[in-house]
């Protein structure tokens, strides 16, 4: 039995467990054998998604034959669902199926959508006929039914994503231990290697995928990661054996509406002078329950209103000292969101007017050749890789000795920073396309809309620095958002930074139509029409540097008021010596008694 037992320091410390609900030892669970299965998931699912959404905007004005301000609203509308469906994905993970099941079922809805849309591309009676001018009036639109059924299977994939996005990266975070000291560090630099690994999927999306879709066939380039997601979906259930899993622990959203209700109920209840008159479960229920403790803290100080006791013992009347911390952590990251809103508008650019201004330029590369305007998305996430391994290599250990902080420098230091390259990135794609228009008119190729002898490289300097901006704040965010939730919530907290990315898409959408109907008033051409050598982008883009700075102020301010949560480590530690004191004392008060 000792030996089937093993070394109780073998086993984790997290309240990880196998599917069945047994704890698991450290040495045949979790680590990077288990994410290794995890991260080819992640490497196929980011080929998929960026093979579609890289390209789309072409493919509805090209092949459906939609307008420029109807296909980029589209695209963004559907971007949007797709980062914000997670939110309902960590609900169901934290609060009923737990994250493996939610992730499993989710997958194969995903799938599903993926096989779907191969069928509308590739399908003649799925598509319009093929028209040779796109800006003719003579083209034929998409039928209901083929607009039906093509946009049916994308936000089939917004489903299927919401189940999968919040939990994929978190399942590969669950596979440290926090509590030993290797496993730690290895989790430190977890985030920035899940993001260096999923990109090769994104950068083979944004080249070889687009050049596909654009020379050889929408049928190939859809079906290529269709067939890879398949794959990797079998290859993420043939790791389940190796795979550390957490119970769900119920509704965040119920835990913390009670907080807010009881606190709202009691607002007139005076706050004790001592925070251990406030309401707490004894330490032998975390402890039992494998769950943690948090201290009493005066950050956003009116919810611990919730925890004080009076004569109701009602879970809407009356709150854990936890509990209140834990909703209290949650609120306070609220600020922070709203703040990466902006610079995740400007990322909407990226697959919309970006690719859109590819097509206005000179793609050729020697005699035959031709850039697909997409695969500059490519630069994108090349930039990201060689960031992000600067960072994690060099940058780091070079702060580090400074501000003596495992991760160089704050991750919301790190997120200030891609905030300004963003200021930088909308002014220089003001200037550039404010060149393009220029070299446009002085050929006369204006009012025909015609290609302008301008090569499409002019455009690199915005597709760079967006993945220099990425690696700094997209990373930071990811991470931000999962360390600083709690450990019951992490599903939940990863999903905020998904929300972002949602809520930014969204908001595109309304700026683009809201700045696209505004400037057409009083008899003015407009801002964004289809013909872009026309309209003035260079406008547009500048109205978006001045909004990332009023947001970069924004940010400062909500950045210096946010405090930080304590290690949970430092506080299970704590929580062990308390948990020690107290059954010393017990063992001597029955001592006593005995004698």
């Amino acid at each position: 039995m000792g030996g089937e037992e093993g070394n109780i320091d073998d086993y984790t410390q997290d309240g990880t467990v196998d599917l069945k609900g047994n704890p698991v030892r450290r040495s045949q669970r979790g680590g990077w054998r288990a994410c290794s299965f995890v991260v080819v998931y992640e490497v196929f699912e980011r080929m998929a998604y960026y093979g579609i959404s890289s390209n789309l905007v072409l493919y509805l004005t090209n092949k459906l034959h939609q307008g420029t301000v109807k296909s980029a609203n589209n695209v963004t509308n559907w971007v949007g669902t797709i980062w914000v469906t997670p939110i309902v994905g960590a609900y169901v993970a934290d609060a009923h199926l737990g994250r493996y099941w939610t992730f499993a079922i989710a997958s194969c809805i995903y799938l599903m959508g993926m096989i779907v849309l191969t069928l509308s591309v590739s399908l003649p009676g799925l598509k319009p006929p093929t028209c040779k001018d796109i800006n003719s009036q003579d083209c034929k639109k998409a039928s209901t039914l083929q607009l039906g059924i093509f946009f049916a299977a994308l936000y089939t994939l917004a489903v299927g994503t919401g189940g999968t996005k919040p939990n994929i990266s978190t399942i590969g975070a669950d596979q440290f231990d926090e509590f030993e000291p290797k496993e730690k560090a290895h989790k430190l630099s977890f985030f920035n290697w899940w993001m260096f690994s999923i990109f090769f999927g994104t950068l083979f999306a944004n080249t070889v995928l687009v050049y596909i879709q654009d020379n050889v066939g929408w049928t190939l380039g859809y079906g290529l990661p269709t067939l890879g997601l398949a794959i990797s979906i079998a290859i993420f259930f043939a790791g389940t054996p190796f795979y550390r899993h957490k119970k769900p622990t119920g509704s965040p959203f119920t835990r913390m509406a009670k907080v807010i209700v009881a606190a709202i109920r009691k607002w007139n209840v005076p706050l004790p002078t001592d925070p251990k008159e406030l309401y707490e479960l004894d330490l032998e229920d975390y402890a039992q329950k494998g769950k943690y403790r948090i201290d009493s803290t005066q950050n956003l100080r009116f919810f611990n209103k919730a925890a004080v006791k009076t004569t109701s013992t009602n879970p809407w009347m009356l709150c854990s000292v936890t509990q209140v911390e834990e909703t209290k952590q949650m609120l306070a990251m609220i600020p922070i969101l709203v703040a990466t809103f902006v610079p995740s508008t400007m990322l909407a650019q990226i697959n919309t007017l970006f690719v859109k201004q590819g097509t206005t330029l000179d793609r050729a590369i020697g005699s035959s050749f031709k850039i697909p305007p997409a695969s500059l998305t490519g630069f994108v996430t090349l930039s990201m890789l060689i960031c992000v391994v600067l960072y994690d290599r060099y940058f780091v250990k070079i702060t580090r000795r400074w501000t003596k902080n495992p991760r160089g420098i704050t991750l919301l230091q790190r997120m200030g920073i891609g905030l300004v390259i963003h200021i930088i990135i909308m002014v220089i794609a003001s200037f550039t396309e404010r060149y393009r228009l220029s070299v446009a008119k002085d050929h006369g190729i204006v009012e025909k809309g015609q290609q302008v002898p301008l090569t499409i490289f002019v455009l690199l300097p915005q597709f760079v620095l967006m993945g220099t901006a990425d690696a700094f704040l997209e990373v930071a965010k990811i991470e931000f958002f999962y360390d600083q939730a709690p450990e019951s919530m992490k599903s939940l907290g990863t999903s905020y930074s998904m929300t972002t990315l949602g809520v930014g898409n969204f908001l595109s959408t309304f700026l683009l139509s809201t700045v696209s109907d505004i400037t057409k008033r009083h008899g003015h051409k407009g801002w964004i029409l289809n013909n872009l050598n026309v309209s003035h982008l260079d406008y547009y883009y500048a109205f978006f540097a001045i909004l990332n700075v009023l947001n970069f102020v924004f940010f400062l301010v909500v950045a210096k008021f946010y405090v930080y949560k304590a290690e949970v480590s430092d506080s299970m530690e704590v929580l062990t010596e308390e948990l020690k004191v107290m059954r010393l004392r017990a063992s001597a008060q029955k001592a006593t008694m005995a004698g």
